[in-house]
Parts: structure tokens; sequence; C-alpha cells
């Protein structure tokens, strides 16, 4: 089975209309655009995508719009009943999605071990043709440990791989202990704040990004950097670092509960004006939120001009 999980991939959001109704024109605009940045695919809908707020078949319309644009999209499959997760996973092989994003049970035995892998089993088999990560996070309430694991694949040669959002320790473990056991098991970074230890220590092979939704070309160049690093060019491990270090405010918004708020507004700042609303009215960022946001723009933003100057390891990766 090919494998769809590398290279870099902006986690979208989903934009809504003045009547709070999902944009689906606009939703396409962007994941055209994130593949013409250098984007390997998009993933849809995750958390960034608002997958609790959305119905079953305004999630299933957004993964169909943008597949028949050809865009190559990894599909969440986050829900709070089996039925309804399986139905995403059956859809999104029906209508030629590239990969499945395996979201656990939440809520209603979330903590069961035997009700997480009959969960996962559901979802594998409703999309064998289809490879599929496990989403470990901890918003999720559940990790999946080793065993599990590979209990699942043995059963489900489609499961290849994790993406791991919950943070070094957890990126640590499924590289010493899931990863390093099978070279044909995939890791992708799921949180902003480990690429560089996720390329480097741990072996990923990719990543998903929040910031990279309002930052591509940024997103790209810490991966790229970091893949460098992780063969150890010693430049590339500085410059990393450098790059790494100056996003860590930016790259946080992605660690707490209001990701979404944080990173629609940063579009909202790029002139994207399709992100300002939320489909809750009550849900915003506060003004000391958006005013802190958009010191933190403008200061990596001038930074990054001057920083990317330098020529050498910059420009190869540029």
């Amino acid at each position: 089975m090919s494998n769809i999980f590398t290279g870099t991939m902006p986690a979208l959001m989903t934009p809504c209309r003045a009547d709070r109704t999902p944009d689906f024109d606009a939703l396409v605009r962007k994941g055209t655009e994130m593949i013409a940045a250098g984007m390997s695919a998009v993933v849809y809908c995750g958390s960034m995508g608002d997958w609790p707020l959305l119905s079953d078949e305004q999630r299933m319309e957004g993964v169909e719009r943008l597949v028949k644009a050809g865009i190559p999209v990894i599909v969440g499959t986050g829900a709070i009943n089996t039925r309804s997760a399986t139905a995403h996973a059956a859809h999104a092989q029906a209508v030629g999605a590239a990969g499945l994003m395996v979201i656990p049970r939440v809520l209603s035995r979330g903590s069961s071990l035997v009700a997480q892998k009959n969960h996962f089993k559901s979802i594998l088999s409703a999309a064998p043709e289809l490879p599929a990560v496990i989403y470990n996070s901890p918003v999720y309430g559940f990790a999946t440990r080793a065993d599990l694991f590979f209990a699942l694949r043995s059963e489900h040669p489609n499961l290849i791989g994790f993406k791991e959002f919950g943070g070094k320790d957890d990126l640590r473990y499924a590289a010493e202990h899931i990863t390093s056991q099978d070279d044909q098991v995939t890791l992708m970074v799921g949180v902003d704040t480990e690429v560089f230890h996720g390329f480097v220590n741990c072996g990923a092979t990719g990543s998903i990004t929040g910031i990279g939704s309002a930052l591509p070309k940024e997103a790209l160049l810490l991966a790229s950097l970091s893949q460098k690093a992780a063969a150890g060019h010693p430049e590339a491990r500085k410059r990393a670092l450098e790059l790494e270090d100056a996003l860590g405010i930016l790259s946080s918004f992605d660690e707490g509960t209001d990701l979404v708020l944080f990173y629609k507004y940063l579009l909202v700042l790029n002139g994207e004006e399709e992100y300002r609303l939320h489909f809750n009215e009550t849900d915003a960022l506060s003004d000391a939120q958006r005013n802190y946001c958009e010191q933190q723009y403008a200061l990596f933003r001038t930074w990054f001009a001057e920083w990317s100057k330098q020529g050498g390891v910059l420009a190869e990766c540029m």
C-alpha cells in the first residue's frame, strides 16, 4: 500500500458564511492554495476543521468537494458514535480520498481498551484500501500504545502509522516502541511545537501543521531544515532550531483550547475574511488575545524577513 503520509500537510479549517454555515467554495480555494504552495496533501476534518460542530452531511460534502477539485485529502473520522466514524471512513474511500486519520472514540467508553480496539477495527474495516494513521492526542483522552497498535496492524494492513499530537515524550514513545520496531510504520508530527524533535529525534516522515495554513512557506522550510538536520547537516540543525524558536508562540496556539480561533484570526490578518466568523457566535478571541496574536505575528514576520536573507542552507531549502 502506498504511503501518503509524508511531507507537510495543513489541517484545514472550515470557513463559514455570514449565516455561519460552511463555505465549501472557500475551503476548496484554501486546499488548492496549500497544494500549490508545496504541501503534500491536506487534512479535513480533524480538530482544526471543527468536526464536532458540523453535521455528518456537511463533513462529507467538504471531503467530496476537495476530492473533486483534485486535492489529495486525509479524512478525519472523529465521532461520538462508532457508526458515524465508520460511515465517514466508508465515504472517504468511496469518493476517492487519499487516506484516513483515525480518531479514538470519545465520551462513551473512551477509556476502555476493548471499546477503542473495536472502534478502530470498524473504521479500518470500512476503508481497507485507504492508508490510515491513528491520531494520538491528550484531547481525545486515549493513547494508543504499541501492543494495541500492532494487534490492529496484524489484522488491518491499511493501518500504517501514527499522527502524534501528545508532545515530546509521546513522540519519543512512538519512535522507541512502535516505528523503530517496523520500518514500514510511519510517524507524523502532529503538533507545531515539536517539528524539529519529531524529525530529528524520532524519525518522523512528515508533519501535520496548524500554523502552516497561515505561514505555508515557513512551515515547509522548518520541515525541510529538520529533515536535513536529521541527516546530520550541522547548519540545517542550527537554522531549524532558530526558526522553531522564533515560531514558538505562534506554534503554541496549536496546543490550546482556542487553536481554531487563533489560527482563523491569523488567516484574517492575511486578508482571508472568510475565516473571520465561527460556527458558534459566542466563540471568539478576547480583545487581549487578538492584540497578543497581532503583536506576535508582526514580530515573527519582521524577524523572518531579515533572517531568511542569510543564504546557505536557507537558500537551498526555500
